[in-house]
């Protein structure tokens, strides 16, 4: 995902771990229903909308979702919750990792040093994003303008639509964490801090930002 755009036909991306791989902090069972059942059916529903028009058959997930309002209004919809669902969880899978760094280290831990002052106060801004966003949604650290931040997006939306680019994505949907965790979504952001590749989040920053 970060050497190459997302370009149609869209598939399911490799997960590049177990199911279970990131337990305690997410529990195979709930990995395997959102991989293979949520996430999938993003990626079955983007596909036959793009059967729907030739405009967008051809066209990067990347680009149609930067340029959202220009996709034919008949599909738009479509797209947006579809095309945002499988972009936001091809880089979910990705910046998780069972064995990977967890914390931020190089221009990624100074620019969030300079922006919040240090790590722990940049987790209670995420974290504090992910529990107050009403309803489905995520919780996102971007690159805004040359500057990180830090906001929530309802539904499927991503920071895409917004100009911004993602470097790292907390999703709160209820599917992600409900047999787990219930509706108690404090305790899953919490937990999900073991899970996150700062390495990963690193290398999207220093590409972009770079």
């Amino acid at each position: 995902m970060d050497t190459a755009k997302i370009h149609p036909p869209f598939k399911l991306p490799s997960l590049g771990y177990d199911y279970s791989a990131l337990e305690p902090a997410l529990d195979a069972r709930t990995m395997e229903i959102h991989y293979t059942k949520h996430h999938q059916g993003y990626v079955d529903k983007l596909n036959a909308a793009r059967e729907k028009s030739s405009v967008i058959k051809e066209t990067a997930l990347e680009d149609l979702l930067g340029d959202i309002e220009s996709v034919p209004e008949e599909i738009r919809a479509s797209v947006r919750n579809n095309g945002g669902g499988h972009y936001n969880h091809s880089l979910f899978w990705q910046i998780m990792s069972p064995d990977g760094m967890r914390e931020p280290s190089g221009a990624l831990k100074e620019a969030m040093e300079s922006v919040w002052g240090g790590f722990d106060s940049f987790r209670e801004a995420l974290a504090a994003a992910a529990a107050s966003q009403f309803g489905s949604g995520w919780a996102w650290l971007v690159l805004k303008g040359g500057q990180l931040a830090v906001y929530s997006t309802p539904n499927q939306d991503n920071p895409l639509m917004r100009g911004d680019y993602p470097l790292l994505g907390l999703d709160v949907w209820e599917h992600a964490y409900y047999l787990k965790y219930q509706n108690r979504r404090p305790d899953y952001i919490a937990a999900w801090w073991s899970a996150v590749d700062w390495a990963k989040a690193g290398e999207r920053y220093e590409k972009k930002a770079g």
